[in-house]
């Protein structure tokens, strides 16, 4: 297996949880790509990825806005570089500009054997499994603040029940009895896959992120057995991971119809 499949696999596991979350989404396989419905107007969930190495993205991108089109206008491509060829590769930004695609993000994807040990003395914080009513609450109200999401699409996709019954799980962190930080994991065949991580503005540089990450991993290394760790990285968490001991092995854009 090459080094970037893992991430990629990974993430369309994880990718599932927005078709599954509302009640009212979708997943669809098409023609050398899969649509991820969410069932909202809201572009960055509802998510067209490639199957697999694609010599030609005519076809798949075809067969995503043929699908997209009498459900929404806003709907995301989130690519894997690695999976197209040299030449594909070279002509893609302006080949999705020409059909309404718009680069929102280049992210690296990361992958750790293991995370390293920590550097710093962290703080104490208590890692809670999203399982009831609050703790869909507070992994919705907290991503919404920290990934700027409106909070009407944060309740419509976190609160419900039924968003929490598959590979995606999520963990609060408390500390106090208050919650102050996020993170979800997805495990696919070999890997753990971390997502969301995300912590209060007003409770930031304080190592809260960090320490409810390595819980929330070794809580869910010893329900599965997997050790090996991947994740595509914000620039604002990059070097976080870095610390962490992950390194670059993929490449990662989002396009987003305007």
């Amino acid at each position: 297996m090459r080094e970037f499949e893992p991430v990629e696999q990974n993430l369309r596991v994880a990718m599932r949880f927005f078709g599954e979350a509302t009640g009212s989404g979708a997943i669809e396989p098409l023609a050398g790509a899969t649509a991820i419905y969410s069932g909202l107007d809201y572009g960055v969930f509802n998510i067209a990825m490639l199957d697999g190495p694609a010599p030609s993205l005519d076809a798949p991108l075809a067969a995503c806005a043929h699908y997209f089109l009498p459900r929404t206008m806003r709907w995301s491509f989130w690519l894997c570089e690695n999976l197209l060829d040299t030449s594909t590769l070279r002509r893609v930004r302006p080949f999705l500009l020409e059909r309404g695609l718009y680069p929102i993000s280049h992210a690296p994807g990361m992958l750790a054997p293991a995370l390293a040990q920590p550097s710093r003395r962290l703080p104490e914080i208590e890692c809670v499994p999203v399982t009831d009513q609050s703790t869909r609450q507070a992994f919705g109200a907290i991503t919404s603040v920290s990934f700027d999401i409106p909070m009407g699409v944060a309740r419509a996709v976190y609160y419900p029940e039924r968003a929490w019954n598959g590979a995606y799980r999520g963990f609060v962190g408390m500390v106090r009895g208050r919650p102050v930080s996020i993170v979800a994991i997805v495990a696919s065949a070999d890997s753990l896959g971390i997502y969301s991580l995300a912590t209060l503005p007003e409770d930031r540089h304080h190592g809260y992120g960090e320490a409810l990450l390595r819980a929330a991993v070794e809580s869910e290394q010893k329900r599965t057995g997997l050790t090996q760790l991947v994740l595509q990285s914000t620039e604002a968490g990059y070097s976080l991971y870095r610390h962490l001991g992950f390194r670059d092995v993929a490449k990662f854009s989002v396009y987003l119809t305007k």
